[in-house]
Order: C-alpha cells, then sequence, then structure tokens
C-alpha cells in the first residue's frame, strides 16, 4: 500500500518535470516489487550481501540476490530516465559528466532502497529514518523537495499503524520509499552533495555487515528514546504475560515477579519497571476488546517475531506482514 501510495503521489504532484516524474514512479514501482517478491518467497535464509553473494557462490540463487540485482538494475533504470534534470543538471559537461551523473545517481536509487530497509526491523524504525531524510531533501533545491514529498506523505500516513505494530513497511514498502528518495535526491543535489550521500549510503551499508544496527540504538541513550518514541512498551522478555497460563499457573493467576532486587525476566538493558510498563500495556489492551488467547512470544530485547532478523541487507526474508500491509 505504501508503494503504491508513494507512486500515486509521484504521478500527480504538481512541480515535477516529466522525467523526475517518471523516474519517481520507477524507482518507486521496481524497487516496490522486488521488495514485494522477497517478502512473499523469501526464506529466511542468508542475509547481507555476504550471505547472499556466498550461497550464489555455493549455487543457491536466493530471493535476496535476485532482489540485490532487480534494484541495481532499477536504479539504473531511473537514473536513464532522471537524465541531467533539476540541481542534478549542469553538474558537468561532455560524455564523462554524463556518465558520471548516471552511475552516482544509480548508486542513490539503489543504495536508499537498501538502506531504508536495513532499518525496517522495529516498529516505526524506518519510517523515522525515512521522514528525516526527506526532511533534509525538503530544504534543497526544486525539483529535490517535491519529488522527497511523494514518498514522505505516503510514510506519513502509515507511521501511527507501524508505531502500533498493527502493521508494517516490509521489504515492499521500505525499498519502495528508499527507492523514491534516492531518486529525489539525484534530482535535486548538485554533484558534490549527491556524491557525500552516495559516501555516507555506502558507508552504513558496509557497516551494517559487521555491526548491528539495533545495538548501537540501544546502546546509545538519545537515539534509543528516539527509537521508541512512539513505540508501545515491549512485554517482559522470558517470562508468562500476566494473566496468560504459564508452567505450573492457571489462567487469571498473576505471573510471578522477579525478587527484590532482581533483573531477572527484564531482559538484557531493560528495568523492571519497563518490565511492568510492558505487563500493563498488555492487560490495557486486552481489555481493551482484544483476543486474551495466547500472546506471541518476545525475544531476549522484546520484539515480535515478525521482526526477527538481521541487520543485512535483502531483508528479514520470509513472507511478512509488509508484503500485505506495504
Amino acid at each position: 500500500a505504501v508503494a503504491a501510495a508513494a507512486a500515486a503521489a509521484a504521478a500527480t504532484a504538481p512541480g515535477l518535470t516529466p522525467r523526475a516524474r517518471a523516474a519517481l514512479i520507477a524507482a518507486g514501482a521496481g524497487a516496490g516489487g522486488l521488495g514485494c517478491y522477497d517478502d512473499l518467497a523469501g526464506s529466511g535464509g542468508p542475509r547481507g550481501f555476504r550471505g547472499h553473494l556466498g550461497a550464489l557462490a555455493a549455487g543457491e540463487l536466493t530471493t535476496g540476490t535476485i532482489k540485490l540485482a532487480g534494484i541495481g538494475a532499477t536504479g539504473l533504470a531511473a537514473s536513464a530516465v532522471l537524465g541531467r534534470t533539476g540541481a542534478a543538471g549542469g553538474s558537468g559537461r561532455g560524455a564523462g559528466g554524463r556518465i558520471a551523473d548516471l552511475v552516482i545517481n544509480a548508486g542513490l536509487i539503489a543504495g536508499g532502497a537498501n538502506l531504508i530497509n536495513l532499518f525496517d526491523l522495529r516498529p516505526g524504525r524506518a519510517a523515522k529514518v525515512a521522514l528525516a531524510a526527506g526532511g533534509l531533501l525538503a530544504a534543497g533545491r526544486a525539483p529535490g523537495p517535491q519529488a522527497a514529498a511523494a514518498p514522505m506523505g505516503a510514510v506519513a500516513g502509515l507511521i501511527g499503524e507501524d508505531l502500533g505494530e498493527r502493521a508494517m513497511l516490509g521489504d515492499a514498502g521500505a525499498n519502495a520509499v528508499g527507492a523514491m528518495l534516492g531518486t529525489a535526491a539525484a534530482a535535486g543535489l548538485p554533484r558534490p552533495a549527491r556524491l557525500a550521500v552516495l559516501a555516507l549510503t555506502a558507508g552504513l551499508t558496509a557497516v551494517s555487515e559487521k555491526v548491528s544496527f539495533t545495538a548501537v540504538i540501544e546502546r546509545t541513550p538519545v537515539l534509543r528514546r528516539l527509537d521508541m518514541l512512539g513505540r508501545r512498551p515491549a512485554a517482559a522478555a522470558g517470562g508468562p504475560v500476566p494473566d496468560q497460563p504459564g508452567p505450573g499457573r492457571t489462567a487469571g493467576q498473576p505471573a510471578p515477579g522477579p525478587a527484590a532486587g532482581s533483573e531477572a525476566g527484564t531482559g538484557p538493558g531493560r528495568s523492571r519497571s519497563a518490565a511492568r510498563a510492558g505487563r500493563a500495556a498488555t492487560a490495557a489492551r486486552r481489555s481493551d476488546g482484544e483476543p486474551t488467547g495466547p500472546v506471541p512470544p518476545v525475544t531476549a530485547d522484546g520484539r515480535f517475531p515478525r521482526r526477527a532478523g538481521g541487520d543485512g541487507p535483502a531483508g528479514r526474508g520470509g513472507p511478512s506482514a509488509g508484503a500485505a500491509s506495504a
């Protein structure tokens, strides 16, 4: 839904040149379609460039490999459609300048598609990153702000549902939004700025092969606060949810709490008060009429299984709610 809404916004947004409009639609539709394919057909196997290329070397063609190649081709095609338009135009002369712009812009589009997807591991995280990136592009020269408005509007319409864990971008939505933001950068930034953005994108992607973004966010107080902004507290990891049957316990019996002075059951980096808040939020949701059957388990850091997976490119693998909702 996000990919379709962003493409529709690009088709009707005022202030875009015909080339910029066509490039936005091509980038969003291509990357979104490939992300949807990975959402629906992904097996949850190898992750990251290294994982997918390693599988390919061993004779296995993964859905992530197909998506990576397809998004690269999508970036090149959208870059060719975009040409030398807006602030990107006139930044170089002759065939050499045109080829340089083609390659740089293709890297921005494909890299943006992958980078936003790297953040889609917690509720609202990828949406926040996309809105922040779009806000920076909105301060640039035309047609960059107009191009960025299309994916930003689509993300703004979903972020409430994403934070509430009723929907998620998924690979389809995250890839489409990232590719369109990359197109906006290509259309609205001069070549030096585009090179800087491309270097940052490539650097973050390379770092993600070795470092978990989630671990960095959890260790950095300001990033963790921003990451949790608008999210509901997670239930305590490792113990039964309140009012749910558990080992040696019947329905309606309170879950045993940790002993005084103990951090047991709160999970890494989470306090007892956070665990209690999570249990209270779960009870409140049930009192609002949500089903009282077994609640899906959470992992050690409080996330739900649908967001499990590494931070590597090409997504978390396997079907997800995002295939239908994004």
